[in-house]
């Protein structure tokens, strides 16, 4: 995973008015969750502000990052969790990160990346990318920037499933049912098959 640099400010005012005056500054608010739980036993949140144009190098990219959380001074290993988006506007409304540590394994979710040019596809077919993420299970130090998946043997009419896929190191926390990417027949295709038939 690359890594990268965020530096914030703690928020000490939470609440509806306080956060609509930071989006006003051009700031978003966040909370990291940590080791460190509440009297309720649930992770205990550190409420900061970070600034758009920083988080705008995070959040629109199709890459996943390691943060290292800057906040007034104190760094924070993390990864970003949860994004809130406005309905209409889609600015970025609110961010959730959890800490992450060497030992402890984190489940996140990683880019598909598809190799090779599938056997179906020379026949006519198409392929079809189901889903653009695998939600894996690990320390964060092992985990990659995407999952390679060969396709090169993929047949007409196949499909790739979770649960055919291993990866070293990684736990695949998706679904083993889960199809990936599929070689779907085309109108040419079709077309190609049953002038091969009628040939035979």
């Amino acid at each position: 995973m690359k890594e990268i640099e965020l530096k914030g400010t703690k928020r000490t005012e939470t609440g509806k008015k306080a956060t609509k005056l930071l989006r006003k500054e051009g700031l978003v608010p966040c909370n990291v969750y940590g080791e460190k739980k509440g009297e309720n036993g649930l992770p205990e949140a550190l409420s900061f502000a970070v600034s758009m144009r920083d988080l705008r190098k995070i959040v629109y990219t199709p890459h996943i990052y390691v943060v290292n959380l800057v906040i007034d001074g104190e760094s924070h290993t993390a990864v970003m969790k949860e994004l809130q988006f406005h309905p209409v506007t889609d600015q970025v409304l609110h961010v959730d990160f959890y800490e992450v540590n060497d030992q402890k394994p984190i489940t996140i979710g990683i880019p598909v990346k598809l190799n090779g040019l599938a056997q179906g596809v020379r026949d006519g077919g198409r392929i079809n990318l189901s889903i653009r993420k695998i939600n894996v299970t690990a320390p964060y130090q092992v985990i990659p920037e995407h999952l390679d998946i060969d396709v090169t043997s993929l047949q007409l009419g196949k499909s790739i499933k979770v649960g055919d896929l291993s990866f070293e190191g990684l736990e695949l926390a998706t679904p083993a049912d889960v199809i990936v990417c599929s070689v779907k027949a085309t109108r040419a295709s079709r077309s190609a098959a049953a002038a091969a038939e009628a040939g035979n």
